[in-house]
């Protein structure tokens, strides 16, 4: 983490820009760069040409092409990703993040935050503290930022006037007061002509304290990560032969020795530790930061994402915990609708069950919320599908921080800071049966699944179950039908159609439909299910092969003709709302079991013939 200087040990220090757009990072960091003499010679001569062609700043040098390197952010003039410089002076290296001001690219802003110990929040001196300038703010506080420059830029655009300054870092001071910043540090700059930035202004004599540099050169952001516990997540098992068996990864934070008793967090599987291997070989000791190799007394069970820890110093273990979570995706986070997490170095399943509150960023004021919208920060409580070891984020980051990632498109959908895991009752288990799900499907001959019928209001799916059903049970099969209008007069009469009551309907539909698989039946389901994510939970709720999935494809011009109750005029005429094919999205599935072509010319008997074949496929495979 340290430069060696002349024999001495210069340390490291992380920071970010961030801000509202045209508040000036990138002009801050390029002229930061420029004083301190980074900059090659064929460096600033090809900006110095760049300037005429994408410079904002007449025919001045503009520094803030040091770090927009997309040709879009030049065309634009903004910055797009997270650009990182890395420059020195004698008494300190930097690594600097140069994080975009638009608000669609927040995601991008809330990355270069969180591997950053210091933030320079920008404020343009013309406009004060802006929407985007507090929601930067609130995201670096939430992603353990403990120390702030409040760089009061373009002051020379205001005469250098102090009201000015004084006037921003009050109403900042205001609004920062409950963020847990450690140190603030305000300080009237230019970033174009340098003011205040690497040497002190003479435009600015009323101004007493240090420049940007000498308060970055001197601030003390060191966090003793040693002295935390002991946490190793496994990222590796380490098995080139069938003589050694270690468990390699980067400790997280405390320190591990030869001979020390270790647990698995989430088995609570108990060894000791017989060696140490780092990058040298053999080692005695390892300390936070360090990538070792752990090798174990005993044959403990241990995988990928386990994580190593002290037994008198364990973590929190749970499958439920709240958190703050910043919503990164165009598509809302909807309570019920299942995700992958990743922690550390864990995969699971996991879902959003309440969304406590929605906080307002300007305010910092918390609002009722049944979604998260993008770029949207909510305190939320979160299900897995595994227990998961983990300390608060405010604690530790590496423990306490997650992603969220969408499970069809692969897209990281929001971040997450855990807080605290939540109680439940621990007398709370899994019964196991005498008589168990083989055993009740022998009893009945079969093999138990689900038939899942998805498609439009009017398909024609619901009419094929029945004929499906009426079949098998003439052939002697088990079955039960689930239908959602006759599930809406019970189970889920507490629901709507929003998208959220839409998720949690299939939900619970997933449910009933696992619990009679259980009970060894052939389950036939008949719901419109409009999103792929929700049907592919149950799917992931079932053994392989109990979840057939038959898309009833009727074009909707069929489907409106068809229909016999008007919903589909009566929804293009706003009457009703939230209605799938009209003002809600149906998203057709990828990989069904089966296509039925439900169009004109198709009868009912003839597509209930194509799924009979299939259950009788599945019912010999």
């Amino acid at each position: 983490m340290d430069t060696n200087v002349a024999g001495g040990q210069r340390s490291l220090l992380r920071l970010l820009t961030c801000g509202s757009v045209d508040d000036g990072k990138s002009t801050l960091i390029g002229r930061m760069l420029y004083d301190a003499q980074q900059i090659m010679e064929d460096t600033l001569a090809t900006i110095t040409k760049d300037s005429r062609k994408h410079g904002t700043v007449g025919e001045d040098v503009d520094l803030a092409l040091l770090v927009d390197g997309l040709e879009a952010e030049r065309q634009q003039g903004i910055t797009i990703d997270v650009a990182y410089r890395f420059f020195a002076t004698p008494k300190r290296s930097f690594i600097v993040a140069d994080c975009p001001g638009h608000e669609q690219y927040t995601r991008n802003m809330a990355t270069g935050a969180s591997n950053s110990d210091l933030a320079i929040i920008l404020a343009d001196a013309r406009k004060g503290l802006l929407t985007q300038t507090k929601r930067h703010s609130y995201i670096c506080s939430l992603l353990g930022i403990k120390h702030v420059v409040l760089a009061v830029n373009k002051i020379d655009l205001m005469g250098f006037d102090q009201k000015v300054f004084d006037r921003i870092v009050g109403e900042y001071a205001s609004f920062a007061a409950g963020l847990g910043f450690q140190t603030m540090q305000p300080i009237p700059l230019s970033a174009r002509f340098g003011d205040n930035v690497t040497g002190r202004s003479g435009n600015t004599a009323w101004y007493r304290g240090p420049t940007l540099l000498e308060h970055l050169e001197a601030v003390n952001t060191e966090q003793d990560e040693v002295a935390k516990p002991f946490r190793f997540p496994v990222q590796w098992v380490n098995r080139p032969n069938l003589d050694f068996r270690g468990f390699s990864g980067t400790i997280a934070s405390g320190s591990v020795s030869v001979g020390d008793p270790i647990v698995v967090a989430a088995s609570g599987k108990t060894s000791q530790v017989a060696r140490l291997l780092g990058s040298e070989g053999e080692m005695q000791k390892a300390v936070a930061y360090d990538a070792v190799t752990i090798v174990l007394t005993d044959e403990v069970d241990v995988a990928r994402g386990d994580v190593l820890v002290p037994p008198m110093d364990r973590p929190p273990v749970s499958d439920q915990f709240a958190a703050h979570i910043l919503w990164m995706d165009e598509e809302a986070l909807l309570p019920g609708r299942q995700y992958l997490m990743r922690t550390g170095n864990l995969w699971t399943n996991a879902s959003i069950t309440t969304i406590k509150h929605r906080v307002d960023v300007g305010t910092l004021e918390h609002q009722p919320a049944k979604k998260l919208e993008l770029n949207e920060i909510g305190f939320c409580n979160i299900s897995t599908s595994q227990r998961v070891p983990m300390d608060p984020y405010a604690e530790n980051r590496q423990m306490g921080g997650f992603i969220l990632v969408d499970r069809f498109t692969n897209r990281t959908a929001g971040c997450g800071m855990m807080d605290f895991p939540l109680r439940r009752a621990t007398n709370v288990h899994h019964e196991q049966f005498l008589v168990d799900k083989a055993a009740r499907a022998a009893l009945d001959s079969q093999k138990p699944m689900v038939l899942w019928f998805t498609g439009l209001s009017g398909s024609g799916k619901s009419t094929v179950a029945k004929l499906v059903e009426k079949a098998l049970h003439a052939l002697g099969r088990h079955t039960y039908t689930l239908d959602g209008d006759n599930l809406r007069h019970g189970l889920n009469n507490d629901l709507g159609f929003t998208d959220q009551d839409r998720v949690e309907n299939i939900r619970r539909v997933g449910e009933v439909s696992k619990l009679m698989v259980d009970a060894g039946l052939i389950v036939l389901c008949s719901f419109i299910s409009p999103f792929r994510a929700e049907r592919n939970m149950v799917r992931e709720m079932l053994e392989p092969g109990e979840f057939v999935e038959i898309f009833v494809d009727t074009p909707l011009e069929e489907c409106i003709r068809r229909d016999a109750k008007g919903l589909y005029a009566r929804a293009k005429s706003g009457a009703i709302a939230n209605f799938t094919g009209i003002s809600s999205p149906y998203e057709a599935p990828t990989q069904a079991e089966i296509v039925l072509a439900g169009g004109a010319g198709a009868t009912p008997d003839a597509l209930a013939e194509q799924v009979l074949d299939l259950v009788a496929t599945h019912q010999l495979g």
